[in-house]
């Protein structure tokens, strides 16, 4: 009866050792995947912050493009005076031929 006993006890001294091994690589592996989360999490913090750099530097691309739609849309409208004046001109001028060659005749 003592060696089954013992046989028993040495199962069970076996079985707790297996289980805690088993514990440890759980736990191990565990670390592991926080480690590999944790750094994921930092590169994602650095992409975000590069994200919101360059989208800073969008902005003001985006500020200069609309200073400039702006600033063609002024010289639209000042090159419509010119050509209105310029039409008006050319008219003239075709009124003034016409009085010239009548002061000919």
């Amino acid at each position: 009866m003592a060696s089954a006993s013992s046989t028993s006890a040495k199962n069970l001294f076996v079985d707790s050792k297996t289980r805690l091994a088993e514990r440890v690589q759980m736990n191990v592996n565990n670390m592991g995947s926080i480690c590999r989360q944790i750094n994921r999490g930092s590169q994602s913090c650095d992409m975000l912050t590069h994200s919101a750099r360059n989208m800073a530097l969008q902005e003001h691309a985006i500020q200069n493009s609309e200073d400039n739609f702006r600033k063609l849309n002024a010289l639209i409208t000042h090159l419509g005076y010119q050509q209105e004046s310029i039409q008006r001109s050319a008219h003239a001028l075709e009124n003034v031929k016409e009085q010239v060659r009548d002061m000919q005749r």
